[in-house]
């Protein structure tokens, strides 16, 4: 249902920098840029923009990543500053990142909006499954452990990329347990994460933008990319960010891991229940 019209939909703006603000905490704190709380708020908030029921799904996934161009790179650099970005494993992951997210866009422009909004769901569980128990053959996470490099973790952005595209999401939920597999520790990893993001992102959004048909969206849009929501979001996201940060710094590893798993489970209802 369309609630606004003409000049109410620009009063009812205010949202979405709301939405960043909590985006941006959740940046620093999980080093997702709070792509899955934007997909799941955006799902429900687009259609009183005038966003149709079949480009909802499409919209939100398309103007959360857009987002997180910026987020995640506020983040990046809070958590850079702080010494926990690996930039040797984002130099070896980006370039799969990039083809990942770009591929994965192509794929979700073709889908169903029903179906993506169960598989966004359903992939929420499971990494709050796998976060909360995970981990077994995992290495012990050190400070002195070597960041992972080499093919395989380009292969492995490949993949975190095409999934992150089709979720609409910054690779976080996947990116950190891979590295705290890897034997590093969760504040480095998250940190490490949130310049990953950045790379799905851009090559994500790219895709969502160049993939849609033409008219997809009514005024105020690129592609699925709907300007309003991600202008609102992105720019409230980065002066919220570096507190999400300071929280990641001062919470312990456990602790972290805890928190992820509850986030995601928790998101992954909410899109459910939106259905």
């Amino acid at each position: 249902m369309n609630i606004y019209n003409g000049s109410k939909r620009l009063e009812g703006l205010w949202v979405f920098p709301l939405l960043g603000v909590v985006a941006g905490i959740l940046a620093g704190l999980l080093g997702i840029g709070g792509g899955l709380v934007l997909v799941a708020a955006l799902i429900w908030l687009l259609p009183w923009y005038g966003i149709g029921e079949q480009q909802v799904v499409h919209a939100a996934l398309a103007s959360s990543l857009a987002s997180i161009v910026l987020t995640g790179a506020s983040s990046a650099w809070a958590h850079h500053r702080r010494g926990s970005v690996m930039w040797s494993t984002v130099a070896w992951m980006v370039p799969g990142l990039l083809l990942g997210g770009w591929l994965g866009s192509g794929l979700a422009v073709h889908l169903n909006g029903q179906v993506l909004r169960w598989v966004v769901a359903g992939y929420c569980f499971i990494a709050a499954a796998q976060m909360a128990w995970g981990g077994r053959g995992a290495k012990a996470a050190s400070a002195t452990t070597p960041p992972p490099a080499g093919l395989p973790m380009t292969g492995a952005g490949g993949v975190i990329g095409a999934i992150s595209a089709v979720v609409g999401i910054g690779g976080g939920s996947m990116t950190v347990p891979l590295l705290v597999w890897r034997g590093v520790l969760p504040v480095r990893a998250v940190g490490t994460s949130s310049a990953c993001g950045v790379a799905i992102a851009i090559g994500s959004a790219l895709g969502y933008i160049l993939h849609a048909p033409a008219g997809a969206l009514p005024a105020h849009s690129i592609g699925y990319v709907y300007l309003p929501a991600t202008i609102g979001v992105a720019v409230a996201a980065v002066i919220a960010a570096p507190y999400g940060t300071r929280l990641a710094h001062a919470i312990s590893a456990q602790s972290l891991k805890r928190v992820f798993a509850v986030f995601m489970a928790v998101m992954g209802v909410s899109l459910l229940l939106s259905g």
